[in-house]
């Protein structure tokens, strides 16, 4: 091993000599490489090969910088005020920038850039350094744009279709162009290498009654309705979804044609060829709820084998709309095998029949009569459902509910999953339906009333309502009737047409009931009749039928009435 030795003062000279012309060469100015060989938190500091480092500020460092990398540099000044060289990497990147943007227009090559900005016409395209470049709407895609603003914020590459209009700056980019480029390689890639049996990814693009076009890449191929499951396809879109990337098989290629044939079904063996070894009609299978559709549930009872429950074969005692009131897809069930054909790949399940028909003995678990205490579980303007047992129902009508209130909605009376006491009226079961009723848990107060209180008695009532036809009033047994408002006043007394401020809901008032329907529910009374009751009572205390000679006349016996009051 030498051991090192001190330089000659010759040597020490040549050497001097050589630093300073290679100093001298330098430009201010020029591009030049530089060796990283300090970092701190504000600063790098480059070593390009003269007396002093040169400083460049961290900021100007899109990544963090490390520790003996090479970068290129433009040099500012040889000697500084304090001496220093003065270097410039952001200088040096927009040099280089600009140098790039040249060549990629000379030589047709992507540049990288960022749509900032939607513009009348296009978009703008940050491509760095403060530089912007124009995107015709026409050049944003291979497809048409529907909505520009989704592009916004985009990352890609373009072609640079021009870089100056009348010697002045005017970038105008094309991403079609870079996309068109991009497609006709991965296609020519495709059809080079690509073989009958190969797994590929890709993207359903659209539907058509036969089946659906996957996007490769920017070029299609064929997924045939036929070679989407072993089993019977009615419709494409119950197997795949617009927008959905899956994996398929190449099961024919014709790069003359540029066709490409796609299956699905393919990746497993044809499951139908052993199914009467396994599976026979009432067998009880085990399966999970693949797909939900308006007549039915699709259930898979085996990888390849899908049944269809349709959405009568759901239950015994629930009026399903759609399977998804009862079903999700993921469950796992239990179904009877009802037929199946072989030759269409079709398979009737029924869920069902796995348990027995409750409706077969409904008459012996509710007969008519019977009193129940059971849950409301719907309301509607014309009654509530009461549920009986899980899945079988019974109405309350509406009219139902009371014997004396007109009852607008069952929600002024009832509330949604409170236990109410009913009684069965009805059943019909060849329709599935039970009527139920909770006015007939009490007898009828029409007819009690009816008994009590023959046509022309005269009952004291409370005013319930007011409107602008008549007074209604509530009498005995909780029943409502009308004053006519022709017969509120006294006979004489013409009636205004506002007497709202003559009546108030809770006084109390006499009439005359002067009709009665029992079965229709309807009551009439008349203040005024009672008034001419009270009239001719009042008149009959002035008649002597053993004086002939005296004469008295409706006037004297009123003016007699108000001296008596006085």
């Amino acid at each position: 091993m030498s051991e090192n030795k001190p330089l000659t003062t010759d040597e020490q000279t040549t050497l001097q000599e050589e630093y300073l012309k290679s100093l001298e060469e330098l430009e201010e100015g020029q591009l030049i490489d530089g060796e990283i060989i300090e970092i701190n938190s504000e600063h790098v500091f480059i070593d390009v090969g003269y007396k002093s480092e040169g400083k460049i500020p961290l900021n100007e460092f899109d990544e963090k910088p490390v520790k003996g990398t090479t970068v290129s540099v433009i040099l500012v000044s040889k000697e500084g005020k304090h001496g220093e060289v003065i270097v410039s990497k952001r200088k040096a990147d927009m040099r280089l920038f600009w140098k790039t943007l040249r060549k990629a227009h000379q030589e047709n090559l992507p540049v990288a850039g960022t749509i900032c900005k939607s513009i009348k016409g296009g978009f703008e395209v940050d491509l760095g350094f403060d530089v912007r470049g124009f995107l015709p709407l026409s050049k944003t895609d291979v497809v048409r744009v529907e909505d520009p603003e989704s592009y916004v914020g985009l990352k890609g590459e373009f072609l640079l279709d021009r870089m100056y209009s009348d010697n002045k700056l005017k970038i105008v980019l094309s991403r079609r162009g870079y996309l068109e480029q991009e497609i006709s390689r991965k296609k020519e890639d495709f059809f080079t290498n690509a073989q009958v049996g190969d797994e590929i990814e890709g993207v359903v693009k659209s539907f058509t009654s036969f089946g659906a076009f996957i996007d490769l890449g920017g070029f299609d191929g064929l997924l045939h309705i036929n070679d989407m499951s072993w089993g019977h396809v009615v419709r494409p879109k119950d197997y795949v979804k617009r927008g959905e990337k899956i994996r398929l098989k190449i099961v024919k290629i014709d790069p003359e044609e540029q066709k490409i044939n796609l299956s699905l079904k393919h990746f497993t063996p044809d499951p139908w060829m052993l199914f009467e070894q396994k599976y026979h009609v009432n067998d009880i299978v085990h399966g999970k709820v693949t797909k939900l559709t308006d007549f039915g549930a699709f259930i898979e009872i085996e990888e390849g084998i899908e049944g269809l429950a349709h959405i009568s074969e759901l239950s015994w005692v629930k009026r399903v709309k759609h399977p998804k009131d009862l079903l999700s897809v993921g469950d796992e069930v239990e179904a009877m095998i009802l037929s199946y054909e072989l030759e269409k790949g079709r398979v009737s399940l029924g869920l069902k029949q796995v348990y027995p028909n409750p409706w077969e003995n409904i008459e012996e678990m509710y007969p008519v009569g019977r009193r129940l205490k059971k849950p409301v579980r719907k309301l509607t303007n014309a009654g509530a459902f009461i549920e009986l047992e899980e899945g079988i129902e019974g109405f309350l009508h509406v009219d139902d509910i009371s014997w004396t209130r007109r009852i607008k909605h069952p929600s002024s009376i009832l509330k949604a999953n409170e236990d109410v006491e009913v009684v069965v009226l009805a059943i019909d079961q060849e329709n599935r339906r039970v009527r139920l009723g909770i006015k007939q848990l009490s007898d009828d107060p029409w007819k009690a009333f009816e008994e009590t209180y023959p046509k022309g008695s005269v009952v004291e009532g409370e005013i319930t309502n007011v409107t602008d036809f008549g007074v209604f009033i509530r009498v005995d047994f909780d029943i409502e009737g009308l004053i006519n408002k022709y017969n509120l006043y006294a006979p004489g007394v013409d009636a205004p047409e506002d007497f709202s401020g003559d009546f108030h809901v809770g006084d109390k008032v006499k009439a005359v009931l002067t009709d009665i329907n029992a079965q229709g529910q309807k009551l009439s009374f008349s203040i005024k009749e009672y008034q001419k009751n009270l009239q001719r009572s009042e008149l009959s205390k002035y008649i002597h039928d053993d004086d002939d000679s005296s004469t008295v006349t409706l006037g004297d016996m009123l003016k007699q009435k108000e001296q008596d009051s006085d």
